[in-house]
């Protein structure tokens, strides 16, 4: 028996003209250099989407071409997120808080013809140019400066093309419509390349009221770059439901932020704890009595937050419900397009006591739909979902990568039966809930017994004297591995090693799981998307014993 369904391919130009159609006269707001604020609607961003997509047709541009953005989050980015695929290219998305090399060999690797640059970072670009040739740079005047005549001008390339006459590319759902590299902090960076039909999926479900909880009446601060796994793909949600986009633009500092959440009040945010971390505390300071800050903001009540990238400590999100702003902990990689679980609240658990509710708030969540996951122990079989028993996360689903663009397939990335092995170490609890104890490579081995760096480290930062705090390993001649914490304290603070571990006693650690040693540093490293950078303090720490 066939179905009886209509074969239509899912794509995203169906999300662009949507916009156009249904939401012309909603609003996209973008922070300049200036810290002025630029507002376009959506309307203007469907005509000038279709414009770029027309635009570099022209220019020759092939289905299948991939079209860098070395940009920070505005409107132009986002019409590249529309126009570049519209027009049947790919675009790929440079992460700026790379290394100029880093940079060169990831454009090299993707073989990305054109570029589009924002007139701030062309600095960043010239330190580019020599490692690898971009065929055409178009740069976006995004100070207002004049444009050197020896690149291509994006507002003049908008302004001279024919919107209005452009024909999309025709495509199968399966094509690609862009590409966002790795980290590469343990090797080289690789490319995943996301399809129509993956991003589709993906913003349908991210967009369900367990997780982004997306409504036309948002309006949304994606401080999560751009170019870090699609800004969580928060970009074709807010298109797909005409939501406000408020873009920050190059302003990511805690006061910038909080200035910025006084002219647009967010009622969903997304950004890395560290950032948030550091939020909370230059607001918590602004109310001191005698503080230059004091009286200089409040914060957005009942704000959603969804925070991912890193472990959320449990400090932190009572932090912010303290401001009435509940943090939504998310999981996921640049393989899984990236929302992979959400820690949502669950009706099972609706008499739940308040510390039970931070607690679950403060685990990476539960799959969220299309999304298969198992975790693996080490003797490869499937480990009971009890809440205790350990292995590596392993996934599956219409929105995670099956492959790497040019590489072949790897073992150690995916098993003999194609699901993801993700490299993160977790248990699941009869509910689903999902608790990440580290990565492979950050676990602890003490006389034969492991020790996670994440309880240690949200341990540790539930400290009222600490601003961050990272754990790693040290050799040790009797033990093999003993942990080491990386301390940073807020200012005027003090504490000692002692006061740490009678800390950690009182929260349930057992003697033999305490560091033996604090380091107080000024700051904890931070990889280009923001992560803590433990191979940076293990390189640093590494003659200690």
């Amino acid at each position: 028996m066939h179905s009886t369904m209509m074969d239509v391919p899912l794509s995203i130009n169906h999300l662009l003209e949507r916009a156009g159609r249904l939401f012309a006269g909603n609003e996209i707001v973008s922070r300049l250099p200036d810290k002025s604020l630029r507002r376009h609607s959506f309307g203007d961003f469907h005509r000038r989407a279709r414009a770029l997509a027309s635009a570099l047709k022209k220019m020759g541009m092939k289905k299948g071409d991939r079209v860098a953005t070395l940009c920070w989050n505005h409107h132009a980015h986002l019409e590249c997120y529309f126009g570049i695929p519209a027009a049947g290219g790919v675009m790929h998305t440079l992460n700026l808080r790379l290394s100029p090399d880093e940079i060169g060999w990831i454009a090299g690797d993707a073989q990305d013809r054109f570029l589009v640059v924002d007139d701030v970072l062309l600095p960043l670009y010239r330190q580019v140019a020599p490692l690898h040739k971009f065929e055409q740079v178009i740069v976006v005047p995004f100070s207002g400066a004049p444009v050197a005549p020896d690149f291509i001008d994006y507002e003049r390339l908008l302004a001279d093309a024919d919107p209005d006459g452009f024909e999309y590319e025709p495509h199968a759902e399966d094509d690609p419509v862009a590409m966002c590299y790795t980290s590469g902090t343990t090797g080289r960076p690789k490319g995943v390349v996301y399809s129509h039909r993956s991003t589709v999926l993906h913003t349908l479900v991210a967009s369900l009221g367990d997780f982004w909880g997306l409504r036309g009446t948002d309006v949304v601060l994606p401080v999560t770059p751009m170019f870090h796994a699609n800004s969580w793909g928060i970009p074709y949600g807010a298109v797909m439901l005409g939501v406000k986009l408020v873009f920050p633009g190059p302003h990511l500092h805690p006061e910038d932020l909080l200035d910025l959440m006084q002219l647009e009040p967010p009622t969903l945010a997304l950004g890395v704890p560290t950032i948030w971390m550091s939020l909370i505390q230059a607001f918590d300071a602004s109310q001191d009595e005698g503080s230059p800050n004091q009286g200089r903001w409040t914060l957005p009540r009942g704000m959603r937050s969804l925070v991912g990238g890193a472990a959320v400590p449990e400090a932190l999100i009572r932090a912010f419900d303290r401001h009435g702003i509940w943090i939504l902990q998310g999981w996921g990689m640049t393989e899984t397009s990236p929302v992979c679980t959400v820690s949502y609240p669950r009706a099972e658990l609706r008499q739940a006591t308040q510390d039970e509710r931070y607690r679950r708030a403060a685990m990476a969540g539960v799959p969220v739909p299309l999304v298969d996951l198992r975790v693996r122990g080490d003797d490869g079989g499937d480990q009971p979902w009890d809440g205790s028993s350990v292995g590596e996360i392993q996934v599956r689903g219409p929105f995670i990568t099956g492959s790497y663009h040019q590489v072949p397939v790897d073992p150690d990335k995916f098993t003999d039966d194609g699901w993801l092995r993700t490299g993160d170490v977790a248990a699941v609890d009869a509910l689903g809930f999902v608790r990440i104890t580290d990565r492979t490579k950050d676990l602890i081995k003490s006389g034969g017994e492991w020790i996670s760096s994440v309880d240690l480290e949200n341990a540790i930062m539930g400290h009222p004297a600490v601003a961050e705090a990272a754990v790693i390993a040290i050799p040790d001649l009797k033990w093999s591995e003993r942990p080491l914490a990386c301390v940073v304290l807020k200012p005027g603070q003090a504490a000692t090693p002692e006061d740490f571990s009678a800390h950690l006693l009182k929260h349930g650690f057992a003697k033999w799981q305490l560091p033996d040693r604090y380091e107080f540093i000024d700051a904890v490293p931070r990889t280009s998307t923001g992560k803590f950078w433990k191979m940076k303090l293990r390189e640093r720490f590494a003659g200690h014993r």
